[in-house]
């Protein structure tokens, strides 16, 4: 079968409707002419189905591809993703997105598809913003948002984005005193016996110096000044550090502690209990509910906080999700605005 490269799709004549689109569901009828993206002719023309005429000449699969490339950015990895898809026998076709693709089984006329696919290739950074509209996209039409990462020897890496709103049961318990407390050289120290035990026990806040002292990371202690739990005293001079000094000196401390605070925050606010992920590469681990210190539970996910134009270094990325994934959690990221902080939770999948 003959089909002509025009600037940037290959049309077909009314035969291809009935032995590509209706058999493979290929292109797109358009009256009586069939409409191929580049990436569906090059796979089409490597499958041996049709044969490309430019300028009455024939052109062969590698003049094809080199001018495919030249006229649409990045068409080499589109068509390899591509070609994994539909030689999984999935049915793929354009989208708003780069490709969607529909659940097996189903097709074209019959279902609706099930996910948007992306695709990017790992040298390039990806923006939060760039992935967050195609989220949104997928999200607004309930699909599933698939991310495929293309590396240096054309292996596929998938992902799967989602948003997440996660919640905890986690009840508040605090000391019926204000306690008094000391910023030291980068951490403060609860004094008071009952107030470090009640909140060490009941709320899973700091760690115990000893039997009597609690020790707060800067996040815990901003949170705990802000609820009137603690007022924080200068080691030097004793006057209490109010909540906007506090900030500032932590701010000094540590460069990431206003977006940390700010998530920090939210997760408690939300019953659920965030840890120090240090171990783990991120800001924290998160519990959803702590009833004994003696049993403690899973931590189901990893969250780090990035600000919304923030840009992934993709291969960073991929190890984040593989070492969460390898502790059995997931690698959830918190986008803090001005306004509100949002969660995306990405995943590696196979489909």
């Amino acid at each position: 079968m003959i089909v002509k490269l025009t600037e940037d799709i290959v049309v077909a004549d009314k035969q291809a409707i009935n032995e590509l689109y209706k058999v493979g569901y290929y292109g797109r009828p358009k009256g009586d002419i069939l409409e191929l993206t580049l990436i569906e002719a090059a796979f089409l023309l490597y499958r041996n189905r049709i044969d490309i005429e430019l300028d009455g000449e024939n052109l062969d699969f590698a003049g094809f591809f080199k001018i495919a490339s030249m006229r649409q950015q990045h068409f080499e990895l589109k068509y390899i993703v591509y070609k994994d898809l539909r030689e999984r026998g999935l049915y793929v076709q354009p989208g708003v997105t780069d490709f969607r693709i529909y659940p097996r089984g189903g097709h074209p006329g019959k279902t609706a598809a099930k996910s948007f696919v992306c695709v990017r290739t790992e040298r390039i950074p990806m923006s939060l913003r760039d992935l967050m509209k195609s989220l949104n996209t997928a999200s607004n039409v309930r699909k599933q948002m698939i991310l495929a990462i293309v590396d240096e020897e054309s292996d596929i890496t998938l992902y799967e984005v989602n948003a997440i709103d996660p919640k905890g049961e986690m009840d508040e318990i605090y000391p019926d005193i204000t306690a008094k407390a000391t910023l030291l050289e980068e951490r403060v120290i609860i004094w008071d016996r009952e107030a470090s035990s009640t909140l060490f026990k009941h709320g899973f806040y700091g760690k115990m110096l000893d039997e009597n002292r609690l020790q707060l990371s800067l996040v815990e202690s901003a949170y705990l000044i802000e609820n009137g739990v603690i007022n924080v005293h200068d080691r030097k001079s004793d006057d209490i550090i109010d909540i906007k000094e506090f900030s500032k000196r932590a701010s000094t401390i540590e460069p990431e502690f206003p977006g940390k605070c700010k998530v920090y925050k939210d997760l408690r606010n939300r019953g659920l209990v965030p840890k120090t992920g240090f171990k783990f590469g991120t800001h924290f681990r998160l519990y959803s509910q702590v009833k004994s210190l003696d049993r403690m539970p899973h931590s189901e996910n990893l969250v780090h906080t990035i600000s919304p134009d923030h840009k992934f270094a993709l291969p960073v990325m991929s190890r984040a999700i593989r070492l969460a994934n390898s502790v059995r959690k997931h690698m959830v990221f918190a986008v803090q605005s001005e306004k509100k902080v949002e969660y995306i939770d990405i995943g590696r999948i196979k489909i």
